[in-house]
């Protein structure tokens, strides 16, 4: 893959929640919600300040992190669904 986000944006890969509840049953794809957990694939350089200095993400290549239900883009890169979303979408950084 030869995608680099640009400036405060980051690309996220989703991490499916699992298919079965602690009691054993299985939960249909129609009753699923989407994730809101994803790993960090690529990120951007940074936002710039008002006298050009470059301020680096917080979050970083292979970080497992929280975001919102409707947060980011989602797109398609090399037959993956991605999303592409800006790190202030993102509630934080798991473990």
């Amino acid at each position: 893959m030869n995608f680099r986000p640009l400036h405060d944006r980051v690309l996220v890969r989703r991490i499916e929640a699992e298919e079965k509840t602690k009691g054993g049953i299985i939960i249909p794809d129609t009753v699923k919600e989407k994730p809101i957990e994803g790993e960090i694939l690529a990120v951007g350089t940074g936002t710039r300040d008002e006298q050009g200095k470059v301020h680096p993400l917080d979050v970083k290549k292979g970080d497992r992190v929280l975001f919102g239900k409707w947060s980011g883009t989602e797109v398609k890169i090399d037959g993956e669904d991605l999303m592409v979303m800006k790190e202030s979408d993102i509630m934080g950084v798991i473990g």
